[in-house]
């Protein structure tokens, strides 16, 4: 009898998502899928090999860049029904208040019961740190990050203001967040005009230096002033040496600057290395509003135009039925289905998956890129029927291994 993480399987695999043996030649479908034959011992994939016809479609165990668990389920309670962006806060600064260590334990532990039947390996959650509920969501973030270690990969932002790291209290915050392992993160909020973002800014910088933590930032989350606090964090980065990774949450207003400008923005971002998570489903429910009528834009990350500057841009769900958006539920291949048509990457295209994947799992410095070879955890999502048409039309039937062994409902 083969040990329980030891077992093969044929199906179809994007052949940029598959590092093939020397001397093979793929001979990928126009839909970008080669038929592989995979095995696995020990939890560890042993060997990848083509075959001449395999079906349905294979992938690996996806990566959620940009989260937020503590306030998951929570638009029941606290709904933001005209689905603005002034609605959402002021719904989300009620629930704030109102909140308990029982019920972020009771948000978190259904979310990641349904990331982890959904097939994510990792995400990356933004924790509201500044208030009368951020302590315990911390704490409850804390354990689960520990008892999920071996099924999950959690990372923790602590999300306040940006001019909140520049105060005592932000001090302390940011010696707590490196000593928990945790990313400094914040919200920079349009116009931000003038002196005192930069100077916020380089504070923030100065911390997440100091500290070696990672930045993620909730930047240009808007459909006004395109680019406004992009700008102002490439001024401040101009003027000091940051090399801790910094990524730029949302960054939606940038679409709304003419190719030209575009263009130099981009290239000034990538010598920066600043990276991009793109969130589609949020950004396209608030923003672009004008009342009743329905919206002739929505700011969304540009996310080819910066790929092709050679910026790292990631895909992620962002919210999971909370004020900020209705919907969601922590499954990437939902997030698959409906990010197609609202960013229009094809996932049959390398630049249309790996904003799912491998630059996901860069974004996040994951230790496995993603990539499906030799050596690499059996991490992998099975869809046993069908390919990309059936993935798309609806979230698909699937089939999850962690670890060389079945995930069970």
């Amino acid at each position: 009898m083969s040990p329980p993480d030891s077992g093969s399987l044929r199906s179809r695999c994007p052949v940029s998502l598959v590092e093939l043996p020397q001397g093979s030649e793929p001979d990928p479908t126009a839909d970008g899928l080669v038929s592989l034959e995979l095995r696995w011992k020990g939890g560890k994939i042993s060997s990848v090999s083509l075959v001449s016809d395999a079906q349905g479609l294979l992938l690996p165990r996806l990566v959620e860049p940009h989260a937020h668990l503590d306030k998951a389920f929570s638009w029941s309670d606290f709904p933001n029904p005209k689905g603005t962006y002034e609605g959402a806060m002021e719904a989300n600064m009620r629930e704030h208040r109102t909140r308990t260590a029982e019920r972020v334990h009771e948000r978190s532990e259904r979310a990641l019961a349904l990331a982890w039947l959904h097939g994510l390996r990792a995400i990356r959650t933004h924790i509201d740190s500044l208030g009368p509920g951020a302590a315990c969501s911390w704490d409850v973030l804390t354990s689960a990050r520990q008892r999920w270690k071996k099924r999950i990969e959690l990372q923790l932002v602590a999300l306040v203001p940006i001019t909140h790291w520049s105060t005592p209290e932000g001090g302390r915050l940011a010696a707590q967040v490196a000593a928990a392992g945790g990313v400094i993160g914040g919200v920079i909020e349009p116009p931000c005009r003038g002196r005192g973002p930069r100077q916020a800014l380089r504070r923030l910088l100065a911390l997440a230096e100091r500290y070696g933590c990672p930045v993620d930032l909730h930047i240009d989350e808007a459909s006004e002033h395109p680019a406004a606090g992009v700008r102002q964090l490439l001024r401040v980065l101009s003027t000091m040496t940051v090399s801790v990774p910094i990524t730029c949450s949302h960054a939606s207003s940038l679409s709304l600057l003419n190719p030209a400008s575009l263009r130099r923005l981009g290239d000034q971002m990538a010598e920066h290395q600043l990276q991009v998570v793109a969130l589609p489903l949020t950004n396209g429910w608030l923003l672009g509003r004008q009342g009743q009528a329905t919206p002739l834009q929505r700011p969304l990350a540009p996310i080819r135009q910066l790929r092709d500057c050679g910026v790292c841009v990631a895909v992620g769900g962002d919210n999971v039925q909370d004020p900020w958006f209705p919907g969601g539920n922590l499954d990437p291949l939902a997030l698959m289905a409906m990010g197609v048509p609202l960013a229009q990457l094809a996932p049959w295209d390398d630049e249309g998956v790996a904003p799912y994947s491998t630059d996901a799992a860069r974004l996040l410095d994951l230790a496995w890129d993603g990539v499906l070879r030799p050596g690499a955890p059996a991490d992998l999502i099975h869809v046993p029927t069908g390919g990309w048409p059936e993935l798309l039309s609806a979230p698909p039937q699937r089939q999850v291994l962690a670890g060389g062994v079945w995930v069970q409902d």
